[in-house]
């Protein structure tokens, strides 16, 4: 019990596997989520200029980008998070390039594009160093480390590449560096040792990010409330939206989620049965839509009256439809696609065609989404009861 005491009144710790201690999400990790949080603003702001195929693209490239940076440095901290100085000089300095990312999120494919490669850049150095520290001390998990070591490398050094590259090929470096480091959790789950994650840690973390980003759908009722100087037909869209991002919070949080950490609660070995893989995975396409959704129920609330582009229209629609598909991704569990039919599957058809037919019988989408939105939390809940969706409480 005195080394215990010790060795955690000691400045400098070494790592150590932290998967077996129960434990929560740190100060330090919410700090850290504040800086992707304003990524993620200025992401969506640019994406509301430009409601383009193009401005999709950049939109949902960017925001995959982010993610897996937050998603890198939280998969750390779920097995290794020891919190002595040096890991805490780390986090922090890994904030402050995620502080340069968001300051060149508003451009980053143009005049940006070098400051935002180095902000991610930074984050890459920083994980490999601790990575580097948990090989040296963790021997038991060598392994695991080592593939993610690997994987850290590997897209680190196309980063790099890339600020020497012009043009096109630039982005196409990105994507493949990324594309290499996504791999390493995948073959680590698999192949590698006696590191399993901590799986009451990874549902609270995701569960936080997914409150950050659904902070953007209310932040966009508030801006468009305000910027339509409280036009009776604005507020009322801002209602509905608010319902929206609402019914969305319920789905996740009382259903969704809590099925997929039960997922991950009800296995031995979540990892080797991909219920891990499928649970971290799915939430890309699922706070995806969710950043969209809030960007499409802005343009609703600036437009009420059928003004709006395709590209808003779009956003909140192809949004929704994202969001349930990854609720879907992460709930499939061992049963496959017949454990997410019909809920929450069969309503990913039904927003599309939403979005269709507002270009018919204009701005129906926002009410329509809120609508389809609480059906869907009514299946959901049908189903709970029914026993055919297991959720942890």
């Amino acid at each position: 019990m005195t080394n215990d005491t010790e060795q955690s009144d000691r400045l400098i710790r070494p790592p150590q596997l932290r998967t077996g201690e129960d434990r929560s999400a740190s100060r330090l990790e919410l700090f850290l989520d504040l800086a992707y949080v304003l990524v993620i603003a200025e992401i969506a702001g640019a994406f509301a200029l430009d409601l383009t195929w193009h401005g999709a693209a950049v939109f949902a490239a960017i925001f995959a980008i982010t993610w897996w940076s937050w998603v890198t440095i939280t998969l750390y901290a779920n097995r290794f998070d020891t919190d002595d100085v040096l890991y805490r000089l780390a986090k922090l300095a890994g904030a402050f390039g995620v502080a340069i990312m968001a300051a060149a999120a508003s451009d980053p494919t143009g005049a940006e594009t070098t400051a935002f490669t180095v902000g991610y850049l930074i984050t890459r150095v920083l994980l490999l160093a601790l990575y580097a520290r948990a090989w040296r001390h963790v021997h038991e998990a060598r392994t695991t480390v080592t593939i993610y070591l690997v994987g850290t490398m590997a897209g680190a050094a196309l980063w790099t590449v890339s600020l020497l590259v012009p043009g096109p090929a630039k982005f196409w470096l990105w994507g493949l560096g990324v594309a290499l480091e996504a791999t390493a959790p995948l073959i680590a789950t698999r192949t590698g040792d006696n590191a399993p994650l901590h799986v009451e840690h990874l549902p609270e973390r995701f569960g936080l990010f997914v409150i950050l980003v659904l902070g953007e759908s209310i932040a966009s009722v508030v801006v468009g409330m305000h910027d339509t100087h409280w036009k009776p037909t604005s507020v009322l869209v801002a209602a509905v939206g608010f319902t929206v991002a609402a019914a969305l919070w319920w789905n996740y949080f009382d259903l969704g989620a809590a099925a997929g950490k039960q997922q991950l609660t009800s296995s031995d070995r979540p990892q080797r049965t991909g219920s891990a893989d499928r649970y971290a995975y799915g939430h890309l396409p699922l706070t995806l839509g969710l950043a969209a959704v809030g960007v499409g129920i802005e343009q609703y609330i600036v437009h009420p009256t059928g003004e709006l582009t395709a590209g808003g229209r779009w956003a909140l629609c192809a949004g929704a439809a994202l969001f349930l598909a990854g609720t879907a991704v992460i709930i499939s569990g061992d049963r496959g696609w017949r454990a997410v039919w019909p809920w929450p599957a069969a309503a990913i058809p039904v927003v599309l065609a939403v979005g269709y037919l507002d270009e018919l019988i204009p701005a129906v989408s926002v009410s329509a989404i809120g609508v389809a939105m609480i059906v869907v939390i009514l299946a959901g809940l049908r189903e709970q009861r029914r026993g055919t969706l297991p959720v942890d409480e």
